[in-house]
């Protein structure tokens, strides 16, 4: 009999969230044989972690694929004021993370607006009239460099054979991966479920697109292969055991930028790295261990990197929203429904 308690995570159940790290639509019978153990076990084991609010998988547009205008804000409010804004930019369906950071005086957040009077709107007239709100810097995400589709290296306890039964193959070149994709109304409907229960069954997406179940199965593996669609899994991090966590600002030169993007690309203590506008030209949030595995990594990784000037680093104080999930006591629920 299993006796993993609601807040206990064993070695399975880290097996099965980088599992769906890889692939988080794999069926439950090819997680169980990849993982080697019984269907039933798989299907418990998952159940337990997303209705106590541990682990969900989501399925999101890929912004700059899909033509999302992305970016990445610095709110300054009152000592008093910061959690209050932050819960309120949480709320919003247009922000996608939200975190409290710098002593709770900065509040950061990712924008994902539609269109660009969407963005414009928020930043031009919602949150400057937001009492005690002190100020706001906002900076485009001009190139990722590591994020999004992309697999955190912090989970770290599949065998490689095992990894790489659960990759899906590349899709072939073609005409159709090239330049934006404008998902349809039927696609912003998947997309709508899925942004709340990246696994829900193809009869709950072809109610919601109104279509028939093989033709949503079809649709959403054809956005998948265009890379328009991606499949993320979202945990605390303090779950795993990484009681550090802090948003790096670094500054580096023009003709350095793409070589320095490229090797934070390649550090397991990297969640997300861009490229971003502003008068420090990369940003990158970081997972440690502890603080003295963070100063380990600045000192060690990020001080041997050629071509990074100055670095500002501010601590995460606390989660408010990560991919569209509201943190509440450190579990994921979701988020209020638009009206």
């Amino acid at each position: 009999m299993e006796t993993v308690n609601d807040t206990q995570m064993d070695l399975l159940d880290r097996s099965l969230v980088q599992a769906l790290t890889i692939d988080g639509r794999a069926s439950f019978s090819r997680l169980a044989e990849v993982l080697e153990v019984s269907d039933q076990t798989v299907v418990r084991r998952y159940r337990r972690l997303r209705t106590t609010g541990l682990v969900r998988v989501v399925g999101l547009p890929l912004g700059s694929r899909v033509g999302l205008f992305e970016s990445w804000l610095r709110v300054q409010c009152a000592p008093d004021a910061a959690l209050p804004v932050a819960e309120a930019l949480a709320r919003r369906p247009d922000i996608a993370w939200v975190t409290l950071n710098s002593g709770g005086t900065e509040v950061h957040c990712m924008t994902r607006a539609r269109t660009r009077k969407d963005r414009d709107i928020l930043l031009l007239e919602k949150l400057p009239r937001t009492r005690r709100v002190t100020g706001i810097s906002a900076h485009t995400i001009l190139r990722k460099f590591f994020g999004g589709p992309d697999s955190w290296a912090g989970l770290d306890v599949l065998r490689p054979d095992q990894t790489a039964a659960l990759e899906r193959p590349a899709a072939p070149p073609g005409p159709e991966r090239d330049g934006p994709y404008v998902l349809d109304a039927a696609e912003l409907a998947l997309l709508s479920v899925l942004g709340r229960d990246g696994r829900a069954g193809y009869p709950e997406l072809a109610r919601a697109a109104g279509l028939s179940e093989s033709t949503a199965r079809r649709r959403l593996e054809r956005l998948r292969d265009l890379e328009a669609v991606f499949f993320d899994v979202e945990f605390v991090p303090v779950l795993f055991g990484y009681e550090a966590e802090a948003t790096l600002v670094l500054t580096v030169p023009p003709a350095r930028l793409a070589q320095v993007g490229a090797a934070l690309a390649g550090h397991r203590e990297v969640a997300f790295a861009a490229a971003v506008t502003g008068a420090a030209s990369l940003m990158a949030v970081v997972v440690c261990r502890d603080t003295d595995a963070l100063y380990t990594y600045l000192t060690e990784r990020i001080g041997a990197v050629e071509g990074v000037g100055h670095v500002e680093v501010i601590p995460a104080l606390r989660s408010v929203k990560r991919a569209g999930m509201l943190v509440e006591d450190g579990r994921l629920v979701d988020p209020p429904p638009v009206l």
